[in-house]
């Protein structure tokens, strides 16, 4: 989504819109790309289904209209009603790609061909002849040349989206014009090895040129690498080049460090990296994974970088240190998919833990008073209130809006969108650090070097919020706000080791007076299943502390909207397979964080401090 600006959007005429076309739908409109509609497998509805031409009329009317209220729900004001699909502008086509054939009304205008011929030659078994009438790569060219836009317009909308740099420096000029003889600015969207070339990123260029042999420079990683070889890509061919313009997608090779959502620009000329690439859903599952055999323990580094090189969505933490690898994902059939099964294709022998379950940490109500943080030499002190966050403002976090950030001057844009959200507007201007959806404000008044100690307060804030007080998992939803503070006058006896310490205290401590709770991932799911098979998916939701949302029975199949804990969901897939006859499917819908029943906080507590090895124990004093 990130390399593209339009989409076509593929939507099986029989199955309809999808738990899967609804977050492509979502990942795209979040991008600023913009999608057309393209419903494949009309044969199936005359054949199979054998619907008049009204009923499939119906079914396709039925189909768009979901489509545009995907775009309605998800979509940017400026952008929803413009993007909106429809049959008469040829925005949508239909056909079937394994026959070859499709038909838009512009080309129904043009040729002559009408619906009623696509069903006589479906009926009569004459596709062939329906192909080289409709043939279905020009239906999609034109309708993609038509209606999707060429960079020259898309990057004026999408660079204030993508790249969080100042909007009036060069770099964004470039960008916005897609000016080829700009300075270097282009993002990896993608890693993949390649037998020959070793691995090959695709890298989508919005100003300036890659050219052969030109040093480039990798933001997050910070280093220098050379491009070896760039070239265009034709389907899946890779055609070499010399140099290619802003506005295109290549395939670079020679870059031996750049990931998924690393920031490529020219050495001379370092810009702001692009923002990262996110999934729609935060991993929920972690899995430790150890090499069986110590001598193979360079062999699985290697393995899970590249994994998490290629796959943004799974998230790879390598602690050296305690010797654990930790991988975290979607859920269980990610990571099966994704990290155990090619574990065991490359030989490597490992023994993987049971899944964890990633809980988040929260707080009902604002602390009633400050509480003091003293430092380890006791000559300064903080006073920190936490609250929980107002619910839209949280919202508008997971929705991807209001992204982290450090604010270091005025941002009245900031400020606009927390106050129309519900923020206090005195409040909005306090705001210093916002990180994993939390964030963190200064509501001190004339505190003498308080600037000076403020990167550290930030530091002990992500410290505080990284590793909550219940049970060390990582918070959301938390307004931390510093009161008031007490420093010594000279410096050297207000270092991080006395600031960090005093300040993640606090912060820990007025949480559990505000009264801090557990929260616990849930997943909503669609499961489809023959009706006569019913009882058994319903069952099996019902004993994994499973709420039903709405049950839909359409031709003898019955879907069920579920919401499940993911706690429970370990082993779900073979378990609906079994108590369905091996007829039960199941996809994701969306990931959400509810409150964990109070009976079950403190059991779920203690297990995961027995799994961290976690000692009650005061925070060190010298620390």
């Amino acid at each position: 989504m990130r390399a593209v600006d339009g989409v076509v959007v593929l939507i099986d005429a029989v199955e309809g819109v999808m738990p899967q076309t609804e977050t492509v739908v979502r990942q795209a409109l979040k991008e600023r790309v913009q999608p057309i509609l393209f419903i494949n497998k009309v044969d199936r509805l005359i054949k199979e289904l054998k619907l008049s031409p009204e009923e499939m009329q119906e079914k396709f009317k039925k189909i768009i209209t979901e489509v545009n209220l995907l775009i309605q729900k998800y979509g940017e004001e400026e952008y929803k009603d413009k993007w909106t699909v429809a049959v008469d502008s040829g925005a949508v086509a239909f056909g079937c790609a394994t026959k070859k054939w499709a038909i838009s009304v512009p080309l129904m205008k043009k040729s002559g061909i009408s619906f009623k011929d696509i069903i006589e030659s479906t009926q009569e078994g004459k596709e062939e002849e329906l192909a080289k009438k409709a043939p279905l790569h020009s239906v999609i060219l034109d309708m993609v040349i038509k209606h999707l836009p060429n960079p020259l317009n898309a990057q004026k909308y999408r660079i204030s989206k993508i790249w969080p740099g100042d909007m009036d420096s060069d770099a964004a000029k470039d960008m916005t014009t897609c000016n080829p003889d700009g300075k270097l600015a282009a993002i990896v969207t993608k890693i993949y090895p390649d037998p020959h070339a070793g691995y090959v990123a695709t890298v989508r260029i919005f100003s300036g040129k890659i050219i052969q042999g030109q040093n480039v420079y990798l933001v997050a990683m910070q280093k220098t690498e050379k491009v070896q070889q760039v070239s265009v890509y034709k389907g899946q061919q890779r055609v070499s080049m010399e140099e290619v313009d802003a506005g295109n997608i290549v395939g670079v090779v020679g870059s031996r460090d750049a990931f998924s959502g690393e920031t490529l620009c020219d050495p001379e000329n370092i810009i702001v990296g692009f923002e990262a690439i996110k999934h729609m859903f935060e991993p929920v599952v972690t899995k430790a994974i150890e090499p069986k055999h110590p001598k193979e323990l360079s062999k699985l580094i290697d393995f899970l970088k590249r994994t998490g090189r290629e796959d943004p969505t799974l998230q790879v933490k390598i602690n050296e240190e305690t010797g654990e690898y930790l991988v975290s994902g979607l859920g269980e059939l990610h990571i099966d998919a994704k990290v155990e099964r090619p574990i065991k294709e490359a030989g490597i022998d490992v023994s993987i833990s049971p899944p964890i379950v990633i809980y988040e940490e929260c707080v009902k109500n604002p602390t009633p008073a400050p509480v003091e943080g003293k430092s380890p030499n006791k000559h300064n002190k903080f006073y920190i209130i936490a609250e929980p966050l107002e619910p839209e403002v949280y919202q508008a976090m997971v929705a991807g809006e209001i992204p982290d950030q450090e604010v270091k001057k005025k941002n009245v844009e900031l400020q606009e969108k927390l106050v129309s959200l519900g923020f206090d507007r005195n409040e909005s201007k306090k705001v210093k650090l916002i990180y994993k959806k939390c964030i963190l404000l200064d509501m001190t008044r004339g505190v003498h070097a308080i600037l000076e100690v403020m990167e550290m307060i930030k530091d002990s804030f992500k410290s505080a919020i990284d590793e909550g007080p219940l049970a060390k998992e990582p918070c959301a939803a938390v307004k931390v706000k510093v009161m008031d503070a007490k420093l010594h006058e000279d410096t050297i006896h207000r270092g991080p080791a006395q600031v960090v310490p005093a300040v993640r205290r606090a912060i820990r401590e007025a949480m559990v007076q505000g009264g801090a709770f557990i929260l616990e991932p849930k997943q909503i799911i669609r499961i489809d299943v023959p009706t006569e098979q019913l009882s058994g998916a319903t069952k099996e939701v019902n004993n994994r502390r499973g709420k039903i949302l709405e049950m839909k029975e359409e031709r003898g199949v019955t879907s069920i909207k579920t919401k499940l804990p993911v706690a429970e969901m370990f082993g779900f897939n073979s378990a609906l397979k079994s108590a369905t006859g091996g007829l039960g499917f199941y996809w994701l819908i969306d990931v959400l964080y509810e409150p964990l029943p109070k009976d079950l906080e403190k059991k779920v507590i203690s297990q995961i401090k027995q799994r961290k090895g976690i000692v009650e124990e005061k925070e060190e004093e010298g620390e």
